[in-house]
């Protein structure tokens, strides 16, 4: 079976003055159909970046140096801004950002910013009112109060929660076979931010979608995921299914992470050091300067990724 997303050996750098940035270097997942991924890793890891490439909304000064990203067997660099408008996103890839206050227009009513939506990406020989019985139903499987009275007001008059609902139900709004999430509950109380994650996993099994969600709370990737991509200073370091990852880390790297988890840490540490910047990678493996098990081999060559359970990056699990 084709996979729905599948990112191989993806390398990005960004132009400027102070010469070429490669914020993405070898970067490579699988998604499969009606599988949640995560993404997981620090700020300034790439997992924007790759939410752009995928999206096609690089900024100007970007070079792709090397790679593919293979969706529903076709290669999405190779499609012109057109294709990509007209084929692609909000009709065949949807997008949850992470605020949602901010990703809705206030001064005009939700239900005008959703049906913009749908007239540009619906499928062909569908009307306003088909539009709009969709997203009536959508909005009650959201279990959105009073859906058809919720499309006639305006973002202010909902709760966080509420525009969260609203913006998933935007992103399924054209029946789309990917859906990308970036850090969607952040901005949530914890109460609302089980009943988000509980309706994702719904609506992926109910949809027939395939999530990426990209996040830095491995409390919810244990929660939401089917599988697991961990990635750093634009790598990626390990991947696999979600539970063998979480149980099993092969990488120093997601060892630290789940160190660093509240609920597993016995004490508040950290990892020492901050990510690299993509002007001064270390030499080898990227991770070395912070890694407890940091060998004078580490820093003589990038190291390969092997298979031991799951996909690692580091030279331990050769």
């Amino acid at each position: 079976m084709i996979p729905t997303l599948a990112v191989r050996g993806l390398k990005i750098a960004f132009r400027t003055d102070a010469g070429p940035a490669a914020v993405l270097d070898d970067v490579t997942l699988t998604l499969e159909k009606r599988q949640v991924l995560g993404v997981v890793g620090e700020s300034g890891c790439g997992k924007s970046t790759l939410i752009r490439a995928i999206l096609g909304i690089l900024p100007p000064a970007t070079r792709v140096n090397a790679g593919e990203i293979i969706f529903e067997g076709e290669n999405l660099l190779a499609f012109t801004e057109a294709e990509l408008n007209q084929r692609i996103r909000g009709s065949r890839i949807g997008f949850i950002p992470q605020d949602p206050l901010l990703s809705l227009n206030p001064v005009f009513k939700v239900g005008t910013q959703m049906l913009e939506i749908m007239r540009d990406h619906a499928p062909r020989g569908t009307n306003r009112r088909d539009h709009i019985a969709r997203l009536v139903h959508l909005l009650t499987r959201l279990r959105v109060p009073d859906p058809a009275a919720a499309l006639e007001r305006y973002p202010h008059q909902f709760s966080g929660g509420q525009r969260q609902r609203l913006l998933i139900a935007a992103a399924l709004a054209c029946a789309p076979g990917l859906i990308i999430a970036d850090e969607p509950t952040t901005a949530l109380d914890v109460t609302t931010q089980q009943e988000i994650l509980t309706l994702l996993r719904e609506l992926v099994d109910e949809l027939d979608v395939s999530l990426l969600f990209v996040t830095h709370d491995l409390g919810v990737v244990a929660e939401l995921c089917d599988a697991l991509c961990v990635i750093y200073a634009g790598q990626t370091v390990e991947s696999g299914p979600v539970r063998t990852v979480l149980n099993a880390p092969g990488h120093p790297y997601t060892q630290a992470l789940l160190a660093c988890h509240p609920e597993r840490a016995a004490a508040f540490v950290g990892i020492p050091g901050t990510v690299p910047s993509p002007f001064r990678m270390p030499p080898g493996c990227r991770f070395g300067p912070r890694c407890a098990y940091r060998e004078p081999v580490c820093s003589a060559a990038l190291p390969a990724v092997v298979h031991a359970g799951t996909d690692v990056r580091c030279i331990r699990a050769a």
